[in-house]
């Protein structure tokens, strides 16, 4: 058994050098003291009163989350929030507004953690700032570091019965339109208290890197990207139909075969979209070239525009019906053009938010 002089030297790593001092507990024996605990001192029991309380260690009355340092200091949680602000609003202004924090105490925060690192993570502009190399290597470990955090505190509330919490999910445009808006009618319904935020990054592979990253903790992206590094659960398939201006000359019917499609002038999103891919595979197997009007990234411009005659193009079931219920005709291609998204995941333990949406994806629909 460690006496408390042995405790005081191995054990413990002492902050500061006064009263308020905080202590940090980096390793304990036989199971004694919580690893990685702190205790913040009351006013007038400084160091010196160390020793005789050491033994006697209870919660903090100011809880904080430390992290391992590297130069000997922990660093805290709320550093790493307060860098990731600045990295995401562009600047301390915007970071400690959007935080709600005084400027000079978010100011001070990233100080600290530079002279932890021992070196600037950011360069100072006139007009905000800029990651320097060392803060470039820090964004995403630090973001892995908050995302498991959340991830941990979640459990907790769910072992405590607590509801709530916050799912982010990143999915290209299309998909977000259709399977997921559904699918998140249904998640709501089951979990109202939990808020959502869906991340729109177009690519899939973008997808599929955000999730590996920590920014996201789901991902949804056309089963056609590699995601090895990921697990993950396959949709349904689902069609995709071709929208045709009200007045286009293409025969009477509900459908339409692939060379006549290729034929169409064609309103397109960029290439390594969704519906651009699909629409290039049939264009390929056929030795054609498609004959594209106008390409746009807005999706939101693609059924005003095929409605004002400039074209047609090709969109999922909703989107499809959507403009067909705006004037559109809507055909479905012969062979039929299938799709299926990928609801993808890192390896490891999940939130509860994000357990219970993957668990809802793998049960049919019984709306």
């Amino acid at each position: 058994m460690h006496d408390e002089a042995t405790v005081l030297e191995d054990v413990v790593a002492v902050r500061g050098a006064g009263a308020g001092a905080v202590v940090s507990v980096v390793d304990v024996p036989h199971g004694a003291l919580p690893v990685g605990s702190t205790r913040q001192f009351p006013t007038g029991r400084g160091p010196a009163a160390l020793r005789s309380r050491i033994p006697r260690f209870r919660p903090t009355d100011r809880p904080t989350i430390v992290l391992p340092g590297i130069n000997g200091d922990p660093m805290e949680r709320r550093q790493l929030e307060y860098f990731i602000a600045v990295v995401e609003h562009g600047g301390f202004t915007a970071a400690a507004i959007a935080l709600h924090v005084a400027q000079p105490s978010l100011s001070h925060a990233i100080r600290s953690l530079e002279r932890e690192f021992g070196g600037s993570l950011f360069h100072r502009l006139p007009h905000g700032v800029a990651l320097t190399a060392a803060g470039e290597a820090l964004v995403q470990p630090a973001q892995q570091v908050l995302r498991d955090l959340s991830t941990a505190s979640s459990l907790v509330r769910e072992v405590l019965g607590l509801s709530g919490g916050r799912l982010d999910i990143v999915a290209q445009t299309t998909l977000s339109v259709d399977p997921l808006a559904g699918m998140l009618g249904r998640f709501h319904r089951a979990y109202p208290k939990v808020s959502v935020r869906v991340v729109d990054p177009e690519r899939g592979p973008d997808v599929a890197l955000m999730v590996a990253a920590g920014q996201c903790e789901l991902g949804l992206v056309d089963a056609s990207v590699a995601t090895t590094d990921l697990r993950g659960l396959d949709l349904p398939e689902q069609e995709m139909h071709v929208v045709l201006p009200p007045d286009h000359p293409h025969p009477g019917g509900s459908t339409i075969t692939s060379r006549e499609l290729a034929a169409l002038n064609l309103i397109v999103t960029p290439p390594g979209t969704e519906t651009r891919a699909a629409l290039d595979d049939v264009c390929t197997a056929l030795g054609v070239t498609p004959r594209i009007v106008v390409e746009t990234a807005h999706r939101a411009m693609i059924v005003p525009l095929v409605l004002s005659g400039v074209g047609a193009s090709l969109l999922p079931t909703s989107m499809a019906k959507d403009a067909e219920l705006r004037g559109a005709r809507m055909l479905s291609n012969r062979p039929r053009l299938l799709r299926h998204g990928r609801l993808v995941w890192r390896s490891g333990p999940l939130s509860p938010a994000a357990q219970a949406f993957v668990d809802l994806a793998a049960s049919p629909d019984q709306e």
